[in-house]
């Protein structure tokens, strides 16, 4: 694949705590520089981005980051927010300790609470594969499939660690035909995002590739 390809694919990426409206405003001009797929940034800079970009790049946020431990009703109600303020895509961290205790349909009802709420806009579930065992895994593919979203997510890129192939072999293993593939973390070379898109992703979030593109 050439880098063009691949940068259409990408979710340029800033979500640090530390991040500041002149860096955010940096990786929205790249991002539409690079024409790569959304930038995907804090939502209390939603609405301020969406403003400055209007219809020329899709803005991506985060639910219940990086830690998913907050209520639905929490999480329903930043989704709402943040699709008022004008997000186009929601990434949303699932309650990973409901996982551990097979708490099962509790997540699929969270999920399809917090699809509802995206009001037509793309739902993506962040899974933080590095916590999960196989099986854990698996069901996820099998939960996210069942909720109607429209991605899985690897990984938040705040947990021990980011995207591996293996998961991503997994994901396309085991989800429905209709449910698309976004690893995130730790992508740091053009050689690595295309093995992703290989193995079967659509999505890729990180900020190093364009940044690599920059020089």
């Amino acid at each position: 694949m050439d880098k063009k390809a691949i940068l259409k694919m990408v979710d340029h990426t800033l979500l640090a705590q530390t991040a500041t409206w002149e860096q955010i405003k940096e990786i929205l001009d790249d991002s539409m520089t690079y024409d790569v797929a959304s930038a995907c940034i804090p939502a209390s800079f939603v609405k301020r981005a969406k403003e400055y970009v209007g219809d020329k790049l899709p803005i991506c946020t985060v639910i219940g980051f990086p830690n998913g431990y907050s209520t639905t009703a929490v999480k329903v109600f930043e989704t709402e927010d943040a699709v008022k303020n004008g997000a186009d895509e929601i990434d949303m961290v699932i309650n990973i300790g409901d996982l551990k205790d097979k708490k099962y349909d509790d997540i699929l009802q969270e999920i399809k609470a917090i699809h509802k709420a995206c009001n037509g806009k793309i739902l993506k579930v962040i899974i933080e594969t590095c916590l999960l065992t196989e099986e854990e895994k698996i069901k996820m593919c099998e939960i996210v499939t069942e909720s109607g979203a429209e991605f899985i997510k690897t990984s938040t890129g705040f947990s021990t660690s980011g995207a591996k192939f293996e998961d991503v072999a997994l994901m396309k293993k085991y989800v429905g035909k209709d449910v698309k593939i976004k690893p995130a973390g730790g992508i740091s070379s053009f050689e690595d995002a295309e093995k992703f898109v290989e193995l079967g992703a659509d999505r890729l979030g990180t900020s190093r590739l364009v940044k690599i593109i920059k020089g």
